[in-house]
């Protein structure tokens, strides 16, 4: 690619001006030295800047630069392992009940408010309380409910000075800090929640992180400039961020070609062999952990006969996709969690595809014709599902070969995500990308009657499973833990609330002037380290 060369006074005024619309249709200004821009694209817009009230990607990609959470991943080595954030140090007593951080001193929020333990204590108060609302879709996920609620997990958060503050737990939980370290428990401003009341989220996201927000275009662009009054000296090293939303995968891969963006995601997987020969460009993969499943809201009829479930699992040609949607790059999946993850069930056999064995156990569920259905998909593509709508389409030929005529439904992603949490699809499309590397994060987390409504978008409920979940939460031997989830993903094939399809290899692209960049495996993108020649 030639490089375009400008007089100074030209290049000022173009990156002024790719500033001020907030839009990199023109060029991307990367190239600029007086202004250091990064355009990202990415195939959806965000639903919320209030992480506590989001599930999707998408939002937390955002929300990931704007604020911070009390502990942190390794993201700079593309690791899960936990390390200090906005607390430098903690303390975990004996019993594994009391956790104690000491905050980091002098840390402010862009609004200019202090960041301290009573901070932290409003915004977990915060969540803790929302069981009125539902809105916090992730609190009840993770730790186990709401206030009032026996199986939440806190007890109480208080502040035991300005730089301290103490987690009492009801019980052990082996997950607590990979938890933390979420993105939906950043920590934001106190005085902006109040400020914007029922507004926060769709006017304002006020954290301590390296970039604030300016201005948001829906379904167009979100743009971030640099907190110029980070507390990590020298970071970030971009002066603004413009992520820009290009739904279709290769209308993206021709807007990075062309110069419109200089990062995107959502790479099709047919399209790696072509761009790793181009030395403009970069190929970056996501370290796996993920799965693409096919889910059955367990509550609607026929999917709350399991003889269906098992049927309908045994009619999906796993292979056959990751050949046509994933270049074969893919590994078809059998478990509801990643291999990379601790206590997965390698020994288990998946459903075989078997369509003549699929049809009789529909007979015997009382089936022998089949049946009428709709499949809901997402309408953009996700790291885990390149092209859900063909997927969608070949999951819906596969299922007429055994009499089950499906109709597709293609809904906008912030609408999917609602109409999945309320119970409106009988059958759909959806992936998890890891947010911490536990598999509590995707066993509990996707398929506990506690998170029925909120990541649970099966309402599938086993009480026995319930049981071994909140002991393998407790436990804090490895290889105990480790024998509970492989006892839980046997119930779980058992039962088939769902049908895993895919663990997909996800890869993304970018210009080689980018450098610090590091796709992290939980899906979002922390950006403080990058910056553009």
């Amino acid at each position: 690619m030639k490089k375009k060369y400008y007089s100074a006074a030209f290049a000022l005024i173009l990156s002024l001006a790719l500033v001020l619309t907030g839009c990199g249709s023109s060029g991307s200004s990367s190239n600029s030295d007086a202004n250091k821009t990064l355009v990202f694209g990415r195939g959806a817009d965000t639903t919320s800047l209030d992480p506590a009230v989001v599930t999707d990607g998408e939002s937390f990609r955002i929300s990931q630069n704007i604020f911070e959470t009390l502990v942190s991943y390794d993201y700079k080595n593309q690791s899960t392992k936990i390390k200090p954030g906005l607390a430098e140090s903690w303390k975990i007593s004996d019993d594994g009940k009391t956790y104690t951080f000491t905050l980091r001193k002098g840390v402010k929020f862009s609004d200019g408010s202090a960041f301290n333990a009573d901070a932290v204590v409003y915004n977990f108060d915060r969540w803790m309380n929302g069981k009125a609302s539902g809105k916090f879709a992730y609190f009840p996920s993770m730790f186990g409910g709401y206030k009032g609620d026996n199986s939440l997990i806190i007890d109480r958060v208080k502040a035991q000075n300005a730089t301290t503050v103490v987690f009492n737990l009801k019980r052990p939980s082996a997950p607590f800090l990979q938890n933390l370290a979420m993105s939906p428990f950043a920590i934001s401003s106190p005085k902006a929640i109040k400020k914007y009341g029922d507004k926060y989220g769709q006017s304002a996201g006020v954290g301590t992180g390296p970039y604030v927000f300016k201005s948001w275009k829906k379904n167009n662009t979100i743009t971030l400039t640099k907190n110029k009054n980070y507390w990590q000296k020298g970071l970030p090293k971009l002066d603004s961020i413009i992520f820009k939303v290009i739904p279709d995968n290769s209308a993206r891969l021709n807007a990075l070609k062309n110069g419109e963006i200089d990062l995107m995601d959502g790479l099709n997987p047919s399209d790696i062999d072509g761009i790793k020969g181009n030395k403009d460009f970069h190929v970056y993969y996501r370290p796996p952990m993920n799965v693409a499943y096919l889910g059955f809201n367990v509550t609607k009829k026929p999917f709350d006969n399991k003889k269906v479930r098992q049927a309908l699992n045994m009619a999906v040609d796993k292979e056959a996709l990751n050949k046509a949607f994933y270049n074969g790059q893919a590994e078809p999946a059998k478990n509801p969690m990643p291999p990379v993850l601790l206590g997965f069930a390698k020994d288990l056999k998946d459903y075989p595809y078997d369509l003549k064995a699929a049809k009789k156990l529909l007979a015997e569920a009382g089936y022998p014709n089949g049946f009428t259905t709709t499949l809901y998909t997402m309408s953009n593509p996700r790291d885990y599902m390149p092209q859900p709508a063909k997927t969608a389409e070949a999951i819906q030929a596969t299922f007429g070969k055994i009499g089950v005529k499906v109709k597709i439904e293609n809904v906008e992603w912030s609408s999917y995500i609602e109409k999945l949490q309320k119970g409106g699809a009988p059958m759909y499309l959806m992936g998890w990308i890891g947010d911490n590397g536990d598999p509590d994060n995707f066993l509990y987390t996707l398929l506990d009657k506690d998170s029925v409504g909120t990541n649970n978008l099966s309402f599938y409920k086993n009480d026995e499973l319930h049981k071994i979940f909140t002991q393998a939460q407790s436990e804090t031997d490895n290889a105990k833990r480790a024998a509970l989830y492989v006892k839980a993903q046997e119930i779980i094939h058992e039962d088939a609330p769902w049908v895993p399809l895919e663990y997909a290899k996800a890869a993304l692209v970018g210009k080689s002037t980018i450098s610090g960049f590091a796709p992290s495996p939980t899906g979002t993108e922390p950006l403080s380290d990058v910056t553009v020649k």
